[in-house]
């Protein structure tokens, strides 16, 4: 739309490379789910290091709050975004020819005074809920879109719970 303004993104999915899109799917759907703004793209600590310094400038400058980071292998794409920003930087660690130990353990054993949180291998979904948490600090309405979503997880759960107590473990068809 014509002399509409875009709102600047308030977390930032960095990929480092293509090959981890169908990974990340369910980071960038929870995070649309939950109404919050956010940018994507690619850029590699190895191979673009300054293409990735001038991302991380430009999401701080706009005031971006959050950092995904996603890669494999050595995976260190999250540890120098931390070294980079002093924003949270969550990685999210891919599934490698190591069943993403390698990648894990990149980002995990960060040297003390640069952080990098971690979750799970190709565990985006967790690292957009996670950016929802630190950004419902300051943003009522992804507050309130995470109360919601968990809140569905609940009722969920209690379905399942009640449809096993009328049919049995026996019965119960998952």
């Amino acid at each position: 739309m014509a002399g509409r303004k875009t709102p600047a993104a308030q977390a930032a999915v960095i990929m480092g490379s293509d090959s981890d899109l169908e990974a990340m799917k369910p980071c960038m759907a929870a995070l649309e789910s939950l109404g919050v703004v956010f940018s994507v793209t690619i850029a590699s600590a190895h191979r673009t290091p300054k293409h990735l310094e001038s991302t991380i400038r430009a999401f701080e400058k706009n005031g971006g709050k959050v950092v995904i980071a996603a890669a494999g292998g050595a995976a260190h794409l999250a540890g120098v975004i931390a070294a980079l920003t002093p924003l949270p930087v969550i990685g999210v660690p891919m599934r490698s020819p190591m069943l993403g130990l390698d990648s894990l353990l990149s980002m995990a054993q960060m040297p003390p005074g640069v952080p990098v949180a971690v979750v799970g291998v190709n565990g985006s979904q967790n690292a957009a809920l996670f950016a929802a948490q630190i950004l419902a600090h300051s943003d009522p309405s992804v507050r309130g879109a995470l109360l919601a979503f968990r809140k569905r997880q609940a009722e969920k759960v209690v379905a399942k719970s009640r449809k096993m107590d009328k049919l049995g473990w026996a019965g119960y068809q998952a």
